[in-house]
């Protein structure tokens, strides 16, 4: 797939189909560009009617050149399209850029001409970048490939670009030269009818050249091949991406809470941060990342010292940082004393403000004492102009500082006076320099996401594969459509992975609810069983504590009564008799199955607090004792399971099995497409999780695979 991309990135000869005298159209401008860079080499005008183009020599059909062609750029009117791509065929052209809009972006009849267009690329062999697109860019010198329109060349450098908008693609470009970011490679894909992000990624790969890849996505139309790809590229290079929707869909109808957590975005969330992709909101946030990212700077941590002349912009920096998810850490008693040795300020804090009449010698000296602390991973070198502070100065020892360092180093230089030199000087050192806060923080935490990602990467690559033990009788649930499972069904169904519940037992009045009561042990919980009722604490569907016979009488006339007055009198199934849980930390366990991104695992804080909180993260497909652990780390209630305030502490080991078991159940269970467990219960470290409630909706033939896997 990756060498079948060499044709468009580092071609020998090129045609421009539709090449105009004008540079007012499209034509025009992409092969006026081709002249100017100039292309390192053949470039052909093609057009019919012409006999030259902008001074070169003009060739009737893509048959006459001289010689078959690498690629390909055709802007020509959408009908005639298809034709010239079955000529590029017949001419041996081995990729093309369709330029030309209106295809399925303009609605049905384009959408015709679309699938005209790639059945003859598909034909001829052909690989196709758009159509409706913004072309090519590749900065390598030896190919000084411009065949792109509206945009001017940008700089050398090793972050390479794709973009699904072409507008946006502009303002990528545009942004870069603004903020000296170099450009490799630049794609933009327009309606992505062959060449994808994923064939880029897997290209950039391994290319030498490309350091950093930037992505703006609008649509991910293969999930699970773009985590297969972004996942290894990650583990050798930083990738970064903007993916525009994130209100469109909004919470979808579900029977479940997973199913109404699991939004398309949600979804991206999870699949990015699965294939170590750091995604950030916005353009500025983009070109940030990229600015640190690009100067290979070395793995980040979230611990920042800040080292400024002005304690106001000092504070700021702090509260953008800690906004971020980073932390501004007090000094080790060794660093303080140092600083205040070197420095003469009194009680040094972190932020460490030097005051405003402060020297460059000053600086020098405190952030090198910074760097040196052990509870420091990077340092934010924060520089306002005064009488008494030479920016100049100050930027020459932080450019100085960079060849030395062995953590990452930014800087941030406000103000006007001589900044633009002080940046330049910094630019040159391979210093990042920001105008504003937020930016260096913002740059710190991407680059801090990446490097978690990374080391997650190498950890689960070295983790040794744990053993599975298969399931010898997997369960067989009767075909009912789509339905949800009795209780005796989801029991079966659970246990069968290893996932444990309460004993159960469904009866339909009061006398059995006694009999159960006795067998199962005082005292009890009644609950409702009720297809008709997704959550059982919205009637009041659940009593606990119950002690004695008269208790569960007046308890099962009460849950009827709340039934009949929330107008489900007639869809009450039974109720369901439980022992009381023991005591635990409550938790949420659950799964959903998306038709592109697969099998969505979430897991959070639990209990009747669920919606309140919604504190919970995602993971998708067969998940790793790796991932489990991290979804429990990733939670803000995490902290519940070490004994919060004297409460119990919660078995986290039980809590990852139970969610690895869930992600082997929906692999081996297709028909199962909504599971919660909530309340899930960790009991006391070493005692297990159990189960105290659960929902299971199937589609289908109701079938469990008989080489599903436990363990």
């Amino acid at each position: 797939m990756a060498s079948s991309l060499e044709p468009l990135l580092r071609p020998k000869s090129v045609a421009v189909v539709g090449a105009s005298r004008s540079r007012a159209r499209v034509g025009g401008e992409i092969f006026s560009n081709l002249l100017r860079r100039p292309f390192a080499g053949s470039v052909y005008p093609v057009n019919a009617t012409a006999g030259e183009v902008q001074g070169v020599r003009a060739y009737a059909d893509i048959a006459a050149l001289p010689e078959a062609v690498d690629l390909a750029i055709v802007a020509v009117p959408a009908a005639g399209v298809a034709r010239v791509l079955e000529q590029c065929a017949a001419a041996r052209t081995k990729a093309v850029v369709v330029v030309s809009e209106g295809f399925g972006e303009s609605g049905p009849s384009g959408q015709r001409l679309q699938h005209q267009l790639l059945d003859a690329a598909r034909a001829g062999s052909l690989r196709i970048v758009g159509p409706n697109c913004l072309g090519v860019v590749n900065t390598d010198p030896e190919v000084a490939l411009h065949a792109a329109f509206a945009t001017d060349w940008p700089a050398v450098g090793n972050v390479s670009v794709a973009s699904q908008s072409g507008a946006l693609g502009i303002a990528l470009l545009d942004g870069s030269r603004d903020v000296g970011i170099g450009i490799r490679h630049f794609v933009s894909l327009g309606n992505e009818g062959d060449v994808s992000a994923e064939d880029l990624l897997e290209y950039w790969e391994n290319d030498p050249g490309t350091q950093v890849v930037l992505l703006y996505l609008e649509e991910i139309a293969h999930p699970q091949r773009f985590l297969e790809i972004a996942r290894r590229v990650t583990r050798r290079k930083p990738v970064v991406a903007i993916k525009s929707g994130r209100t469109i869909s909004g919470a979808r109808a579900a029977g479940s809470h997973t199913g109404a957590i699991a939004t398309k975005d949600v979804l991206v969330d999870a699949l990015l941060a699965q294939a170590g992709v750091v995604r950030v909101a916005t353009l500025e946030e983009l070109f940030d990342a990229a600015a640190l990212l690009t100067t290979r700077q070395g793995l980040v941590g979230r611990r920042v010292a800040i080292v400024t002349n002005a304690g106001g912009p000092g504070i700021l920096t702090a509260d953008a940082c800690e906004a971020r998810g980073l932390v501004v850490p007090p000094f080790e008693p060794g660093t303080v004393q140092a600083l205040e040795a070197r420095t003469s300020i009194t009680g040094a804090g972190n932020p460490l403000d030097l005051h405003a009449g402060t020297s460059a010698e000053t600086f020098d000296a405190a952030i090198g004492v910074a760097l040196g602390d052990p509870g420091v991973d990077a340092v934010i070198v924060e520089c306002v102009p005064t009488p008494s502070t030479d920016v100049l100065d100050v930027a020459k020892v932080i450019a100085a500082t960079r060849r030395y360092a062995a953590k990452p180093i930014v800087a941030c230089l406000l103000g006007k006076r001589d900044v633009a030199a002080g940046r330049a000087i910094l630019a040159k050192a391979g210093v990042p320099c920001y105008a504003l806060p937020e930016s260096a923080a913002s740059a710190l935490r991407a680059a801090a996401q990446y490097a978690d990602a990374f080391r997650s990467s190498e950890a689960d690559e070295a983790r040794p594969r744990r053993s599975e033990t298969p399931v010898t009788r997997p369960p067989k649930l009767a075909d009912g459509g789509d339905r949800w499972l009795d209780a005796a069904e989801t029991a079966d169904l659970l246990h069968a992975f290893g996932i444990h519940g309460l004993q159960s037992v469904c009866v339909p009045d009061a006398q059995a609810a006694v009999q159960a009561a006795e067998m199962v042990g005082w005292p009890v919980a009644l609950k409702i069983v009720s297809r008709a009722v997704v959550h059982k604490s919205d009637v009041g569907g659940v009593l606990l504590g119950l002690s004695n016979p008269v208790a569960i009488r007046e308890g099962v006339a009460t849950l009827r009564r709340r039934m009949a007055a929330a107008g489900h009198g007639a869809e009450l199934e039974g109720i369901l008799v439980q022992p009381m849980a023991p005591r635990g930390v409550e938790m949420f366990l659950g799964a959903t199955r998306d038709p592109a991104f697969g099998v969505a695992v979430a897991f959070g804080t639990g209990g009747v607090q669920f919606e309140l909180w919604h504190d919970v993260t995602l993971r998708l497909g067969r998940l790793s004792h790796r991932d489990a652990f991290a979804m429990i780390e990733a939670i803000r209630g995490r902290r519940l399971l070490d004994g919060f305030r004297g409460a119990p502490a919660g078995d986290r080991a039980a809590l990852a099995d139970a969610i690895v078991q869930v992600s082997r159940l929906m692999e081996a269970a297709p028909d199962v497409v909504e599971l919660d467990l909530n309340p899930l219960l960790a009991l006391e470290p070493g005692r297990g999780a159990v189960v105290i409630d659960a929902r299971v909706r199937v589609r289908g033939t109701g079938s469990v695979s008989a080489g599903a896997s436990g363990g």
